[in-house]
């Protein structure tokens, strides 16, 4: 076997890409990811992680010249610095049902770090945000994934565990039909006390607002996010990239801001999956491709919708507004006569949130998917520490 950089090799790039397409041929759930979305983590021009950040990523090939393995290491020098640990990752991990293969990919990963001051690895991750190709599958291959969320094979599992991964976190993925499930009492008396109250207010996103509800939106997440292991506070500059960056995908009834007076309180960002169309793309993003896209969204293909994000501010956390954001997303929907969308997947919600785990639970969901996030410490005498738990 030997470990091929990819770099800027044309040929090695298309293989990097190539291979999950024949390792997951007879996956019928598995959607083949659009191939730009993977080359833009390794652009500098597209990702901004390259700021302040490094990678590199290898293709593996048996004696034969077969590729039969694929992997990614890198660096984010900001949150590696501010580690126990300092700690890179390693992702986009792909291999055939050979021991010897996956321990060879995770060694090389390992030494590129290593040289590099590095004394853990996490994986498999993305260089980049969480919500993109994030943790190894360990429950749901009896359903699509949604947008940008992994598809890996079931004997990976042993592959990280008997190298000597340890489990990090865990991430869930809640599942639930948004105008048919069944909310708990408690939630739904919780969310008409707010609704009563005439200060608390709840506005869908307009896209002819844009700029404001970026920025309410970072307000929020700053006050409700940035607390989390691993999560930075978000710059005005951010949030505005990131509105822009979904405006295309956005569709007004979907996400829900709200306010006590003046001040923006919680966010419930909900989009539809592009999953159900990109399945029928190849994972190319052409100009047919996109003309395919706009046929399959107008046509109303799209009866899934992801919930990227849920948060309130810590000090109207427990007073009934998630409960009156979610409620509220179901309640416009059931007097929509065109809402077209029948269920939800609330995306990565870390087992690190006590809190949000259980919310998430009464508001009629199933846990339908389950991901890990491990982490992998090079000097094996050190004791494993898991992710610390918020609240």
């Amino acid at each position: 076997m030997r470990i091929l950089e990819v770099a800027n090799d044309k040929k090695l790039q298309k293989e990097f890409l190539e291979f999950p397409v024949k390792l997951y041929a007879q996956d019928t759930n598995w959607i083949r990811p659009l191939d730009q979305d993977i080359e833009n983590t390794f652009n500098p021009a597209k990702n901004k992680h390259f700021n302040h950040g490094e990678c590199i990523r290898w293709i593996l090939q048996s004696d034969k010249g077969e590729t039969i393995g694929r992997v990614a290491a890198f660096i984010n020098h900001e949150t590696a610095k501010n580690e126990e640990q300092p700690t890179g990752g390693m992702g986009f991990f792909e291999c055939i049902e050979n021991q010897d293969a996956a321990f060879l990919l995770f060694d090389t990963c390992k030494e590129w770090l290593a040289n590099r001051g590095m004394e853990a690895m996490d994986g498999p991750i993305n260089f980049g945000e969480r919500d993109s190709f994030w943790g190894l599958m360990i429950k749901g291959w009896n359903h699509e994934p949604t947008y940008k969320m992994p598809w890996t094979k079931q004997y990976y599992i042993q592959y990280f565990e008997d190298y000597g991964f340890k489990d990090y976190f865990q991430q869930y993925v809640y599942s639930a039909g948004i105008l048919t499930s069944k909310t708990t009492q408690s939630v739904m008396d919780k969310a008409y006390r707010v609704f009563a109250n005439p200060d608390i207010t709840f506005k869908h996103i307009k896209k002819r607002e844009l700029p404001q509800f970026g920025e309410d939106f970072r307000t929020i997440y700053n006050e409700a996010w940035a607390k989390f292991p691993g999560v930075k506070a978000m710059t005005e500059e951010q949030g505005q990239s990131l509105v822009a960056q979904m405006k295309p995908i956005i569709d007004e009834q979907l996400i829900w801001f709200a306010y006590d007076g003046d001040r923006p309180i919680a966010f419930f960002i909900v989009i539809p999956d592009l999953n159900q169309i990109v399945k029928h793309l190849n994972g190319k993003f052409g100009i047919w491709e996109k003309i395919k896209f706009m046929l399959l969204l107008w046509k109303g293909v799209v009866t899934r919708t992801c919930g990227l994000i849920f948060g309130v501010v810590p000090d109207y956390q427990g007073k009934g507004v998630e409960s009156a954001i979610a409620m509220k997303l179901r309640l416009e929907g059931i007097k929509d006569p065109f809402f077209q969308y029948e269920t939800i997947d609330m995306n990565w919600v870390g087992d690190f949130n006590p809190k949000m785990n259980r919310f998430v639970s009464q508001l009629g969901t199933t846990l339908d998917k389950q991901y890990i996030t491990y982490r992998y410490l090079f000097d094996r005498e050190k004791p494993f520490k898991r992710c610390p738990r918020v609240g």
